[in-house]
């Protein structure tokens, strides 16, 4: 798909109302947006509720979108997950700790279809990653992958909130250093 001349034009017609753009923007992009919230959404009904829920949400918030803050697939993305890290939070059913349950969180969100770019991102992010104090890439993990506020962390850590606002800060400076570094 030509993501930037197909999706952009669509979301400009469904930020207007034009519902034969959203029925588009759906056969595009559901595919993909349905994988990305089954990786969060293990339940294959539950992910076909959270998929509408997402395009009601883009729907609303069409009209929200800048380009000049991403991809329109990656916005559609980010939705998506949210949406399905919200129903599990919804439920109560975000784990524990990271790895509690053997599941490799990087793996979970990447898609095996992304092809090898995907992969080379997924092994640089792994290696960036291992070389985080285990607190702190626990915490990266908990508070991006899992969507945990601060509070949550800090009571999970037994750490004031500044302390987990600090790590993050620090951790996210340091992965973004070391990708950078490695590409």
């Amino acid at each position: 798909m030509r993501e930037d001349t197909d999706l952009l034009p669509l979301l400009k017609r469904v930020a207007a109302g034009d519902e034969a753009a959203l029925r588009t923007l759906y056969d595009l992009t559901s595919p993909k947006l349905y994988g990305v919230i089954l990786r969060i959404q293990r339940d294959r009904s539950v992910a076909e509720d959270v998929l509408q829920d997402v395009y009601l949400r883009v729907w609303q918030a069409a009209g929200s979108y800048a380009p000049e803050a991403g991809r329109p697939l990656s916005w559609l993305c980010a939705i998506a997950r949210n949406r399905a890290i919200d129903g599990l939070r919804r439920k109560g059913e975000i784990q524990g700790p990271v790895h509690e349950d053997g599941e490799d969180w990087v793996e979970r969100l990447i898609d095996p279809h992304d092809g090898e770019a995907a992969l080379v991102g997924r092994d640089a992010l792994n290696a960036c990653l291992g070389r985080l104090e285990p607190a702190q890439r626990a915490c990266v993990v908990l508070a991006y992958c899992e969507g945990r506020s601060r509070e949550e962390l800090a009571a999970r850590f037994d750490r004031p909130v500044n302390t987990i606002k600090t790590w993050l800060h620090r951790s996210i400076a340091a992965l973004k250093s070391c990708l950078e570094g490695l590409s």
